[in-house]
């Protein structure tokens, strides 16, 4: 008899917006916009006292100012962001044995068979409390039998609640609610459903399953599965979710520093081609160099959550002066990306660089439709004149 699991999710409650308050105290209580600057910025995040308006993220700030008039303009800053939220993650981390990070302001915590020995919903709720009053950050969560009921029932608690759904009740309690409060459900999935006259959970999980793979493929089995409050998905902490790393073992053992910089940038980017592709973010950098003795030394860096080639270079570049010892031949050369999380889209849409998301969309179409070396940059094409073994890792973490 499989034992009945206790899946706590945990969400920061306007989050950007919350370490502003934290950082400036006559933002609280007022509508307040985290966004960029210039003509073309949008909303990153919004407070409650602006949503009543019409107001959310990725809307235009413009836009945002004729609903909102009195809405303050703060602009963001994701290293205080990364901050807060390894702080939250800290305090979690500490109380709980079985923590998955899923996005910069949401954690998922595994409290099966703890229920015996203290009751899961009343120490979910002094993690909360915890939480608010160490760090003064509001945080909304949900107690379900599974990752997908608590995540849709923490939305139901926001802004600053909790819930406890209990297991037989799952598919009632989802049924109400509209297909787009569904996760992964988009645009155009919701736009099939509705031409099928399915508006709510409850009409999906009562359409023939049939029928649904014939219209989303195997997305319907999914839906179907989703609509009906099944979800078997593990909660995982960072040891054991996937992280991302290459290794180039060269031909012959180099100290041309020139060429292996060149290198650094070529498997950063094709790294960070391949975080984007998978919509996540990461927040430890690692590289590591193996001498011609075959002696291997690693040096690894917390940095802000992200997967833009321009921002994660610089610090790669560091870790290597860092590490490498001078005129000692490199055999080979690596970096790792860990503690990777999902890019819930928000860290893109205040960056000064407002260009920059924009261009790493065009540049990621390119690689999609001709392969990832078709662009690169100048810089990681020069070591491409030098012969390697490229042994290519996309590994599963397991230390």
């Amino acid at each position: 008899m499989n034992q009945l699991r206790h899946i706590a999710h945990f969400d920061l409650d306007s989050f950007f917006v919350s370490v502003e308050r934290l950082k400036n105290d006559a933002l609280r209580g007022k509508p307040v916009i985290v966004g960029g600057n210039g003509e073309r910025a949008v909303v990153a995040a919004c407070s409650y006292e602006t949503r009543k308006f019409g107001v959310h993220s990725a809307m235009p700030v413009k836009q945002a100012i004729r609903l909102c008039p009195d809405a303050l303009i703060v602009n963001g800053s994701i290293a205080d962001y990364s901050k807060y939220s390894r702080l939250v993650e800290d305090i979690i981390n500490q109380k709980m044995p079985l923590v998955e990070k899923a996005s910069i302001d949401e954690f998922y915590i595994d409290l099966t068979g703890m229920d015996k020995l203290y009751g899961c919903y009343q120490l979910s709720k002094q993690l909360k409390a915890e939480i608010s009053s160490e760090l003064g950050l509001p945080v909304s969560f949900a107690l379900a039998s599974n990752k997908l009921i608590s995540k849709i029932a923490t939305n139901e608690a926001k802004p600053d609640g909790n819930i406890q759904i209990f297991q037989g009740t799952e598919k009632q309690f989802i049924a109400p609610l509209i297909i787009e409060k569904m996760p992964m459900v988009g645009k155009s999935t919701t736009d099939i459903l509705h031409s099928k006259g399915i508006y709510s959970i409850g009409q999906l999980a009562e359409f023939p399953l049939t029928q649904l793979r014939n219209e989303l493929g195997k997305n319907g089995d999914s839906l179907w599965a989703k609509a009906n409050g099944i979800d078997h998905t593990p909660v995982l902490p960072f040891h054991l979710q996937k992280s991302f790393s290459k290794e180039n073992t060269f031909e012959t053992d180099t100290i041309d520093t020139i060429f292996l910089h060149q290198e650094l940038v070529g498997m950063v980017e094709k790294l960070c081609y391949e975080l984007r592709l998978e919509g996540k973010l990461t927040g430890c950098i690692a590289i590591k160099i193996r001498y011609d003795n075959f002696e291997n030394f690693t040096k690894q860096a917390t940095i802000e959550y992200s997967a833009s080639d321009h921002l994660i270079k610089p610090i790669v570049k560091t870790l290597f002066t860092q590490l490498y010892s001078p005129n000692r031949p490199v055999r080979l050369l690596g970096v790792r990306f860990s503690s990777v999380i999902l890019d819930n889209g928000q860290l893109n849409l205040f960056q000064n660089e407002s260009q920059m998301p924009g261009l790493y969309q065009a540049i990621d179409q390119v690689k999609k439709k001709y392969g990832v070396s078709s662009l690169q940059s100048a810089i990681s094409m020069q070591s491409n004149n030098h012969h390697y073994n490229g042994n290519i890792d996309f590994g599963e973490e397991s230390k």
